[in-house]
C-alpha cells in the first residue's frame, strides 16, 4: 500500500517485466494444451500494424512496437520437443521467439519464407484465426487470408482449419501465476471505487452521477492505467424523492444510491464491477435495512452462482443450474448474465447468460468450462423495499472471480454491505 493506503501501481518498467515473465510461463504452458487440444500442428497468427489480431497482442512483450506485416508462426514437435515459436516480423519479440527473417525488406520475403517455413514442416492441420462464434478469434483479415493462399502451395490450402477452439484456450486459461497476480490487479480496482465513493470526492448537494465518471477516467489516465471500457455510476433514488428534485435532477443527495459499472485494464489484465454506495441523511449510521436485505439476497445469489461451477459444463448449463438453484432457495427473482474475464472483457469463456436471454445462448453459451478461467459474477435480484413504500428495485451487482482446481474464488473479496457516503 502506499502511504496514503492506496495500492502501489508498478511504474511503466517493472509492468514490462511482469507482464514479459507472465507471457513466457504462458508460451511454456498454456500454448500446447491449446493447440493439442484443438488438434492443430501449425498455428499462424497474421496481421497488420494498424489493425493488430487480438490475439497477437496477447503473445508478445509489452515493450515492443509491431511495424508493418506482422506472422507468428507455432509449430508443434510434440510432447517432447514443444512447441517451436517463429516471428515473421520486424517486431521484437526478446528471445521469446526464433527470428529467421532479417528484416527491414520488402513483405514479399516474409511470404516466401513462411512458404518454406510450411513444406520443411509439412503440418497436417494449420490453424488460422477465422472464428465465428468468438470474435476475438477472427483477427485474420479477408486481404491478408488471400494473401496467405497465395503464398502457400497449393496442398496446404485444403489443410487450413479455424483455430477458434486454441484461440479460445489461448485467452481464456489463466496461468497460475496470473491467477496470484490477479489479486493485485483487483486491489487496485477495489481501490479506485473506495476513492469514488468518499466524501473526499463526494459532496453531496453539489457532485453528479457523471462527475464521478469523469473522476474515475482522470484518476485511472493519471496513473498510467486504462480504463476496461467507459466508467459509469448511476444514480437510483425512490420515486418520491425523484418527484422532489424534479425527475431528472442529476446531483446527488442524501438517501440515494449510488451504482458504479466500472472496470480496469492492468498488467494485461481486466477487472469489471458494479457496487453500490448509500448516502447518509443526518443522523443515520447506515443503510436501510430493506435496502440491506436485498444487497444480502444479492450475495446469496453470488454464493449459488459459486457453488454450481463444475469443470466441463457449457456457459448454458451452468445458467440452467444456478437459475434452479436459486429458484429453489427463494432468492427473489434472480437474473444472471456472467461473462468471462481475462484480456479480455467479454470473451472468450463460457457466456453465462444474457440480460434478455436466461436460457439458451447458442455458440458462445455452448463454450465449456475449463480450470483457471476466470469470470464478473455480473447477476441481479429484485424485490420491494419497504422504507421506499415497497416499490421494487432490480440490484444488480457484479464481482470477479476464478475457478481453479480447488473451486471457485473471490478475486479481491466482495462487498457485502453498502460504502456508507
Amino acid at each position: 500500500m502506499s502511504p496514503e493506503g492506496f495500492p502501489r501501481v508498478l511504474p511503466m518498467r517493472q509492468r514490462a517485466n511482469v507482464v514479459n515473465k507472465v507471457l513466457a510461463d504462458r508460451l511454456e504452458t498454456v500454448l500446447p494444451v491449446a493447440m493439442r487440444e484443438a488438434g492443430i500442428d501449425m498455428w499462424l497468427i497474421i496481421c497488420q500494424e494498424d489493425n493488430l489480431d487480438p490475439v497477437f497482442e496477447s503473445i508478445i512483450p509489452m515493450d515492443t512496437w509491431c511495424p508493418i506485416l506482422q506472422i507468428l508462426v507455432f509449430y508443434d514437435r510434440g510432447p517432447e520437443a514443444g512447441i517451436e515459436r517463429i516471428n515473421l516480423s520486424m517486431t521484437d519479440t526478446k528471445d521469446l521467439y526464433k527470428t529467421p527473417w532479417p528484416g527491414r525488406r520488402h513483405h514479399s520475403e516474409q511470404w516466401a519464407l513462411l512458404r518454406s517455413i510450411v513444406e520443411e514442416r509439412d503440418p497436417q492441420q494449420i490453424g488460422i484465426n477465422v472464428g465465428h462464434v468468438q470474435w476475438a478469434a477472427g483477427g485474420l483479415t479477408h486481404n491478408l487470408y488471400n494473401q496467405l493462399v497465395k503464398a502457400l502451395p497449393c496442398r496446404y490450402i485444403s489443410r487450413l482449419v479455424s483455430a477458434e477452439a486454441c484461440a479460445t484456450r489461448w485467452l481464456a486459461t489463466l496461468s497460475d501465476e496470473e491467477v496470484i497476480l490477479y489479486e493485485h490487479v483487483m486491489d487496485v480496482a477495489h481501490a479506485l471505487i473506495a476513492e469514488c465513493y468518499s466524501r473526499e470526492v463526494i459532496v453531496p448537494g453539489v457532485t453528479t452521477a457523471q462527475d464521478l465518471e469523469w473522476h474515475y477516467w482522470q484518476r485511472c489516465a493519471d496513473m498510467g492505467i486504462e480504463t476496461a471500457f467507459k466508467p459509469s455510476f448511476y444514480l437510483i433514488r425512490r420515486g418520491s424523492a425523484g418527484q422532489l428534485y424534479g425527475g431528472v435532477d442529476p446531483v446527488i443527495r442524501a438517501a440515494d444510491l449510488i451504482r458504479c459499472d466500472v472496470g480496469i485494464r492492468y498488467l494485461g489484465l481486466i477487472s469489471d464491477h458494479q457496487e453500490w454506495a448509500y448516502v447518509l441523511k443526518p443522523g443515520e449510521k447506515e443503510a436501510p435495512e430493506g435496502l440491506r436485505t436485498l444487497m444480502a439476497e444479492g450475495n446469496r445469489l453470488q454464493d449459488t452462482f459459486m457453488a454450481e461451477f463444475k469443470r466441463g459444463l457449457t456457459g448454458d448449463q451452468l445458467l440452467h443450474n444456478i437459475l434452479s438453484k436459486a429458484k429453489l432457495e427463494g432468492i427473489p427473482n434472480p437474473r444472471v448474465y456472467s461473462h468471462s474475464l481475462g484480456r479480455l472483457l467479454h470473451e472468450t469463456g463460457p457466456l453465462i447468460g444474457l440480460p434478455w436471454e436466461q436460457e439458451r445462448n447458442i455458440g458462445r453459451g455452448d463454450v465449456r468450462l475449463e480450470t483457471n478461467y476466470a469470470f464478473t459474477m455480473e447477476l441481479s435480484v429484485e424485490g420491494s423495499v419497504p422504507e421506499w413504500s415497497s416499490e421494487s428495485l432490480r440490484f444488480a451487482l457484479e464481482e470477479d472471480m476464478v475457478f481453479t482446481a480447488s473451486g471457485c474464488r473471490l478475486m479481491g473479496g466482495r462487498r457485502n454491505e453498502f460504502f456508507l457516503v
